[in-house]
């Protein structure tokens, strides 16, 4: 087995989407892409096929239930505190501020404003 990152895709469901559109856009200072219809109501994250990164999309879910027991998803991040200092003018919550996980750097975890808890990671 190869000594590579697995993870290529992850979805985080929502029950609206322009909100929670809004929301990732205003931490993360990015533009989501809205896919086709015809694949449900979802917009992606911004990525480049030819690097290695991962990326996913929020997808909007009938009857969709806030929980904050998700499955986190961690964000790179230069610095953790950046995108802290947005999540509660997006309309999130602080769950855990930037704390040291050692010799690895730095992690920060959010509810976004679908209840899901996300993470940030930082080695500053």
């Amino acid at each position: 087995m190869r000594n590579v990152n697995p993870v290529n895709w992850f979805d985080i469901n929502v029950a609206n989407l322009d909100r929670a559109k809004s929301f990732y856009e205003t931490v993360f200072d990015i533009k989501l892409v809205d896919f086709p219809i015809e694949w449900g109501k979802q917009s992606g994250f911004p990525f480049d096929p030819k690097g290695l990164n991962v990326t996913g999309a929020l997808v909007e879910k009938d009857n969709f239930t806030r929980s904050g027991n998700n499955t986190v998803v961690y964000f790179e991040s230069k610095d953790c505190i950046t995108e802290l200092e947005r999540v509660e003018q997006a309309g999130g919550e602080i769950i855990k501020s930037k704390m040291s996980i050692g010799e690895f750097g730095f992690v920060a975890i959010f509810m976004d404003t679908e209840g899901n808890s996300i993470g940030l990671h930082s080695i500053k």
